[in-house]
């Protein structure tokens, strides 16, 4: 069994797991005192068994080699664990991009344990769901587009009346040091954590736990081109138009030392929308 080592700051109880019990034959109306305490004996507690179709439909060989080769710095199945899905979920991913990188995962997990999962581009036109039936809203890597065009707020509201009661919105997001004004990190793909949690409060979610699983303490998010500079991207020479992008390009050196940063460091957080 593939184990999990997750950093969090809430205690996390298998929210993606079923539960596996050994039960021995129900009791007779005539069962005795000894009888009922021996059979009570007998009965084995819960072991947690992991999610098997989330293994599977991270391990498929239909997801993108470059989807897999991405792994190790995105950790399907611990933030998906750590998020809270289930088997038969209403998944509503947020702006998933062409690649479709949780879209490769989600969708076909959604189909395979009878849950259903919508792809949702403009939130404010839609959330592809009736109003209170989502189970889990996703969103990874876009509050800083967000904030520069003035949509947190009612992208926010749009998540929160679409969740239903006790709802999870999961967030992944590039992560400046707090304290910082998102004005200036925003447009080089960074916010402050604490940015993310003051928007989803205010719009009624809970924080529910804070995880370190996409930490990466190698990022020091001081970069060229943004965080566009390390990988996926690699971006290694100013664009045209873009006013945060160094005038030169990298180095083979300066090249090389952003690859082995690897990918930015994320804070990884769980709201649920109250009960």
């Amino acid at each position: 069994m593939r184990l999990l080592a997750l950093a969090v700051t809430a205690a996390l109880a298998f929210p993606a797991s079923a539960f596996a019990q050994t039960l021995p034959d129900l009791p007779t109306l005539d069962e005795t005192p000894a009888q009922r305490t021996a059979r009570r004996a007998a009965m084995t507690p819960p072991v947690p068994q992991e999610d098997t179709a989330l293994q599977a439909a991270i391990g498929s060989s239909a997801r993108p080699a470059a989807d897999v080769a991405r792994d190790e710095w995105r950790r399907p199945f611990e933030t998906l664990t750590f998020w809270g899905l289930t088997p038969g979920s209403t998944i509503v991913e947020i702006e998933p991009g062409r690649g479709g990188w949780w879209r490769n995962i989600l969708e076909p997990y959604a189909q395979a344990t009878g849950g259903t999962y919508h792809a949702v581009s403009r939130p404010l036109e839609g959330m592809g769901v009736v109003d209170g039936t989502a189970d889990l809203v996703v969103v990874a890597r876009a509050l800083h587009n967000w904030h520069r065009a003035g949509r947190t707020e009612p992208y926010m509201a749009a998540f929160f009346k679409a969740l239903k009661p006790g709802g999870v919105l999961a967030i992944e997001q590039h992560r400046s040091v707090d304290g910082l004004n998102p004005d200036q990190t925003a447009p080089t793909g960074y916010v402050p954590e604490s940015y993310v949690i003051r928007a989803a409060l205010a719009a009624g979610f809970v924080l529910d736990a804070r995880s370190e699983l996409n930490a990466n303490p190698k990022d020091d998010r001081d970069h060229p081109y943004g965080v566009w500079t390390l990988p996926p991207t690699r971006v290694s020479a100013p664009r045209e138009g873009n006013p945060i992008d160094r005038p030169t390009p990298l180095t083979d050196a300066e090249r090389a030392a952003f690859d082995a940063i690897g990918e930015s460091d994320r804070m990884t957080l769980r709201f649920r929308k109250p009960a």
